[in-house]
């Protein structure tokens, strides 16, 4: 089996060791007889896996007693809809900040049903090519939260620091969750599709302050409300069983690896392999200020289209796939999320430099 070098944002690339894992497992779950897929979610062997999985998000972040973890479906994107819908309450409005496509849809889901959301910080000018400084953001005194994304898949930005807010903070960590350490006492609400860093697509992730789930008013749909699934501990309706479980898998991978600081440290070092490359010389361009530039995300351009065609193309041919950009915004992109070893990193800078020396 020959596995290629994948740049993927999302699905990505999980360990190896976690599918290896997986693979072994597929039939016969530890003596149960049976799958994963095929037992349960009522089963004591299924109310195993997803302590596990909670537990290991707990440890990992350090969530705090007072926080609840979920595994709910829908993606982060269901919970652009649901967060409005449980944390703004009648005729109270929420504040936005715009650092790109994946904040800008959450607004778009705000603006539906009912109270007002502010957009306090727009990135759209500047080509969403950095953050907001601490100054440019004027909180509305009466919001009931702050929404923020913290790391833009598409665009390669990422809060570097956390705003320090007068409401509560909710941040979409879909594309850097696990990726750092944080202060989960910082926000009310942090989600993010598991597809990038934590498992399987499906499946999304939400710590929520316990307290705050309880603004929800009984026009809220049973399903959509978050205190129904505090309540019955994810278990609600039949969640994504095999999604769960890949999620412990990784957990205890990550903790193998020496947890979310060695994490973080492989993490910055694969960033600052691209980065040195990219502004090694005029070739390369990155669209986006130092000071915002993603660790999960690098994105690039050359001096033509037809070059990044090129590049994309010969790259593509050499075993690296995931390299083109998004369709909306053009260039290159690799997301070298958690998974992606270090050797995958430097083979791709080493085809860099080669493409650079045939084509500048």
């Amino acid at each position: 089996m020959a596995r290629i070098y994948n740049f993927n944002a999302g699905p990505s690339p999980m360990p190896l060791p976690v599918l290896e894992k997986a693979q072994s497992e597929l039939l016969e779950l530890a003596g149960a007889g049976m799958s994963v897929m095929e037992m349960s979610h009522r089963s004591k062997e299924f109310q195993s896996i997803i302590d596990e999985a909670e537990l290991g998000i707990r440890r990992l972040l350090g969530v705090p007693e007072d926080y609840a973890v979920l595994f709910l479906q829908g993606g982060a994107s269901l919970q652009f809809a649901m967060i409005p819908m449980n944390l703004r309450r009648p005729g109270k409005s929420a504040d936005y900040v715009d650092t790109g496509s994946w904040a800008n849809k959450a607004i778009k889901e705000a603006q539906i049903g009912g109270g007002a959301t502010n957009v306090i910080w727009s990135g759209k000018g500047n080509n969403y090519s950095s953050i907001p400084k601490p100054e440019e953001l004027k909180f509305s005194p009466e919001a009931e939260y702050v929404h923020i994304c913290t790391n833009e898949t598409i665009g390669g930005i990422r809060w570097t620091q956390f705003p320090k807010t007068p409401a509560p903070l909710i941040a979409d960590m879909s594309s850097e969750i696990l990726s750092r350490t944080i202060d989960v006492r910082r926000f009310g609400l942090i989600y993010a599709g598991a597809q990038k860093n934590l498992g399987p697509s499906g499946i999304a992730v939400v710590v929520i302050r316990k307290d705050l789930a309880e603004r929800a008013s009984d026009n809220v749909p049973i399903f959509l409300r978050y205190s129904t699934h505090i309540a019955e501990g994810s278990l609600y309706n039949t969640p994504n069983t095999w999604g769960i479980y890949i999620i412990k898998l990784i957990c205890n991978w990550m903790e193998s690896q020496g947890g979310l600081q060695a994490v973080q440290k492989l993490g910055e070092e694969k960033a600052s392999l691209l980065y040195d490359t990219i502004d090694s010389s005029d070739f390369w361009r990155s669209p986006v200020e130092k000071e915002s530039r993603s660790i999960m995300n690098v994105v690039w351009r050359l001096p033509g289209e037809d070059l990044e065609e090129q590049f994309v193309s010969q790259a593509k041919k050499a075993g690296f796939v995931g390299l083109k950009g998004h369709r909306s915004v053009g260039g290159i992109r690799a997301s070298i999320y958690n998974a992606v070893p270090l050797e995958s990193v430097e083979a791709l800078v080493s085809f860099m430099k080669d493409f650079e020396k045939k084509n500048g």
